[in-house]
């Protein structure tokens, strides 16, 4: 595992802010999801591989109401 020294304070609401290289690096955007793990005494963040709740796809995918959507099964939907 490769250590940054980077150390962030938990606020009064057990948030903590990532900093903007970070997540510039790892290309993390603002409302992407992450994934929480719990290893040992490690927690571990990782975007997740968001895929179509229809048809299993990954690319072109779209939150719609907390679920993931590719746009082709959006295309069908309409019709």
């Amino acid at each position: 595992m490769k250590s940054t020294a980077i150390s962030r304070q938990i606020d009064d609401l057990g948030r903590i802010v990532l900093p903007i290289e970070l997540r510039r690096n790892l290309k993390i955007e603002n409302r992407d999801y992450l994934e929480i793990f719990v290893e040992g005494d490690r927690i571990i963040l990782r975007k997740p591989n968001l895929s179509c709740v229809f048809c299993g796809n990954d690319d072109n995918v779209l939150d719609f109401r907390g679920k993931c959507v590719c746009t082709d099964c959006i295309e069908q939907l309409k019709r």
